[in-house]
């Protein structure tokens, strides 16, 4: 696991572990305008996401103006994204400011959407870590870079070395996944999967039971209560937005997640999903 450090001492990142050549979640983050925006709005782009703590640091402040300046000569095909969890007011502001016109900045202030979904959400301080991303335009992850001393200068050659790479190259195409990685809004009568699916999908969780082909179910251990409901504070904002929502029950410093789809009486794959996603938390 890589080592990420702020003025030399160590931080904790949490959220989704992301992986190269998967594809990106999706988040929520809300704009200058307090608009919420999420991979919909840049469709048919190649997007280049560099994200940082507060713009009210000076290194931050130059990762948005060198960004800013180099975005002029790149591809009309990328979009250029900044994201922290500066307030939109401030974000506003500096942009104004400074004639922030080649990148698209966006708080994400509210829930960490962003943060938890990339795993780069610095659980001491509940900033953003710094680094960049880039995904092409099937949202597949083809670069990843967590800066590892927080306090750091992003490498912007090597940033933007590699996404004239990704701009020239031709687009991956992944093969179908055991488990798809978004939940599907259950609408109507849903049939739960048969007895053959059931067990095809189980097979890829970790530790998780299997109680009656109905439900699965998992325990977490954490060092104490606070630890325990922090991990459920995570899993309750992908679940909002994956739109499938497990039961959990608290113990002190005992979870207890079990998941099922009511409308099937059964196990349908949005379970899987959200086991999946649970099981690739960082805490």
């Amino acid at each position: 696991m890589l080592k990420v450090t702020f003025k030399k001492n160590p931080i904790t990142l949490v959220g989704r572990n992301i992986k190269l050549l998967t594809k990106a979640p999706d988040f929520k983050v809300v704009s200058k305008d307090l608009k919420e925006f999420t991979f919909e709005n840049f469709q048919n782009k190649i997007k280049l996401i560099t994200f940082f703590p507060s713009l009210d640091t000076s290194v931050c402040d130059l990762q948005v103006k060198e960004f800013n300046k180099r975005a002029a000569s790149i591809s009309k095909d990328v979009s250029v994204i900044g994201i922290s969890k500066d307030l939109p007011f401030a974000q506003k502001r500096f942009c104004e400011s400074f004639n922030i016109n080649n990148i698209s900045v966006f708080s994400d202030y509210k829930t960490s959407s962003f943060g938890i979904n990339f795993g780069v959400l610095i659980k001491e301080l509940n900033l953003l870590a710094r680094g960049a991303l880039i995904l092409d335009k099937n949202n597949v992850i083809r670069y990843i870079k967590i800066v590892e001393e927080v306090t750091d200068s992003i490498n912007y050659d090597d940033v933007l070395t590699k996404l004239k790479e990704v701009a020239e190259s031709k687009q991956v195409i992944l093969k179908d996944l055991e488990i798809p990685i978004k939940c599907i809004p259950c609408e109507g009568k849903i049939e739960p999967l048969s007895k053959n699916k059931i067990e095809a999908m189980f097979k890829n969780l970790q530790n998780w039971k299997l109680i009656e082909d109905k439900k699965i179910i998992k325990e977490f251990i954490f060092k104490d209560f606070q630890e325990a409901k922090y991990f459920v504070d995570l899993i309750a904002i992908i679940a909002q937005e994956q739109g499938h929502h497990p039961n959990i029950s608290i113990k002190y410093n005992k979870i207890e997640i079990a998941l099922t789809t009511h409308a099937a009486e059964g196990l349908t794959e949005n379970d899987f999903i959200m086991a999946n996603i649970i099981q690739a938390l960082r805490n």
